[in-house]
């Protein structure tokens, strides 16, 4: 037998058995545990940009203490409580909102026209807010909508009614709730 025929087969298959040695000895790393995600009852905290279509900002909370909520109370509009759902901590996210998601279309029964004597002169300037109370003793802050020669008109729409919303969102933190903390078991 000659061995000139046989060397580079054995050193050939001595390559290829310390190669699946070597990939068969390497360790797995352990799975990263999923980090949770935002779902119904849990608290949520999360910085935000809001801005409006021409891109000026109209509010902010980045640098200063996150905004707390808990997912499914109803407590922030609806379409940035819907985007915010199933994201993770550290996650963020551009939204937009619509006004039927936010703070709604502009209603005109929300205009009142009331006698220009029933407002302070020095207040007649297009676009001041004002505060009161309505016939029930709610706080009510409408805006001069328009100044007319006898009387003005007043504005109770929210002040973004009708307006498309633009957010950049960060989740600072997720505490689950305590239901679904419970429901997964003391092993995993």
């Amino acid at each position: 037998m000659k061995w000139d025929c046989i060397k580079p087969r054995l050193v050939l298959a001595g390559f290829f058995l310390v190669l699946f040695a070597t990939a068969c000895s390497q360790t797995i790393p352990p799975k990263e545990p999923e980090q949770p995600s935002v779902s119904e009852g849990d608290e949520v905290w999360f910085e935000y940009t809001l801005k409006l279509k021409d891109q000026k900002i109209v509010d902010s909370n980045v640098g200063k203490e996150p905004l707390k909520y808990i997912q499914g109370d109803k407590k922030i509009i609806p379409g940035l409580e819907n985007a915010i759902s199933g994201m993770h901590k550290g996650e963020s996210k551009q939204i937009v909102v619509a006004p039927e998601q936010g703070y709604g279309t502009v209603n005109t029964k929300g205009f009142q026209e009331v006698p220009k004597s029933s407002i302070p002169e020095k207040l007649h300037i297009i676009g001041t807010q004002l505060q009161g109370t309505d016939a029930k003793g709610q706080v009510v802050r409408p805006r001069i909508h328009e100044i007319k020669a006898e009387s003005i008109v007043l504005d109770f729409n929210h002040p973004l009614a009708g307006q498309e919303l633009f957010f950049n969102i960060k989740i600072v933190d997720i505490k689950e709730a305590a239901s679904k903390a419970e429901s997964v078991p003391a092993n995993q």
